[in-house]
């Protein structure tokens, strides 16, 4: 569905001149350094696979993104998406994708939402029977029947981000780029983004990179992880790989029936007491929560407890230390 072989993206950055009438110098053409913004990046993707593409800002996904969408043209390497190349053929690589944007959106800000909806009907000459079936489906599902009679400029964020991905979707993409779509938006509208990106891509396979900074995004959407950084690939697997080799600590939070003095626990580490409550990092490969439990039972009668794994934003910023 997508390859992306040895990509590289370089931007021309001209160097700034100082001194004594650099305001006019700089108007003129000079000399310019060379930024990579990606370095020689690739992976594939097969139809109806959910991959997180992320990394700081400035690490390269946006850059990474464009290319795959056609609005910006490769360096070096080669980039496929469903058998088209998207930089040399825009128009055809347009009709199979659809892109949202949290921050940015593609409807018209004055004119009601289904007057948007009917545009987008005509620029990708949808079929009237595809048209009123998906617009049905999207406006069920994500709740938008009260906002339909409505102009953007009056939606709230929330409402907005949803019709912007029922936009992307009229036309049944085979790819769907999501760049940061839950920014801003409220627990109770993330919720219905969840269900219905999971729904769309269960029942019509669509194949969706999502790039966000919100780990929750990953860990509800993701089954694949591409993590970046400096135009690099530093990661690539599954979440689960990732977090069976980075995620080797874990915690042991213990409620004792009484109060309780700090004792020591052998394989395992204190790092937070209260009167009768303790809570223990340990490595996972070395030592078992069964161990520690049968030890630290036969020391204090043990009321409650509660084993926590390593949180995936933690293993990603361990991942970024480390690099």
């Amino acid at each position: 569905m997508i390859t992306v072989e040895h990509l590289v993206k370089e931007f021309k950055v001209p160097i700034q001149k100082k001194g004594r009438f650099a305001l006019f110098k700089n108007l003129l053409p000079g000399e310019y350094n060379i930024k990579r913004a990606v370095d020689d990046v690739s992976f594939t993707m097969e139809k109806g696979d959910i991959v997180g593409y992320i990394g700081k800002n400035g690490a390269g996904k946006s850059t990474t993104i464009k290319m795959l969408s056609g609005i910006l043209q490769p360096t070096q390497g080669k980039v496929m998406v469903n058998g088209i190349e998207p930089s040399k053929n825009r128009i055809e690589n347009a009709k199979q994708i659809g892109v949202v944007f949290g921050q940015k959106t593609q409807l018209w800000w004055d004119i009601p939402l289904i007057e948007s909806y009917r545009l987008l009907k005509e620029i990708y000459q949808i079929d009237e029977n595809k048209f009123k079936k998906n617009l049905d489906t999207y406006v069920s599902l994500l709740g938008l029947e009260e906002i339909l009679e409505k102009p953007v400029r009056q939606m709230s964020l929330g409402q907005r981000v949803k019709s912007d991905i029922a936009a992307a979707l009229l036309h049944d993409p085979s790819v769907l780029f999501l760049d940061e779509p839950t920014i801003g938006v409220d627990i109770i509208s993330k919720k219905f983004l969840y269900d219905f990106i999971l729904q769309i891509n269960k029942e019509k396979q669509t194949t969706i990179i999502l790039t966000t900074h919100d780990m929750a995004d990953i860990e509800k959407l993701c089954s694949h992880l591409i993590i970046i950084d400096e135009g690099k690939v530093m990661y690539h697997g599954t979440l689960e790989e990732m977090m069976q080799k980075f995620g080797t600590t874990r915690y042991l939070l213990v409620k004792f029936a009484s109060e309780a003095e700090d004792f020591y626990v052998p394989g395992a580490e204190l790092i937070k007491s209260e009167v009768n409550t303790k809570l223990y990092s340990f490595n996972r490969l070395e030592i078992s929560p069964s161990e520690l439990i049968t030890y630290i039972d036969q020391k204090h009668s043990v009321a409650d407890l509660q084993i926590i794994e390593t949180d995936i934003e933690s293993i990603v910023r361990k991942l970024y230390e480390q690099n």
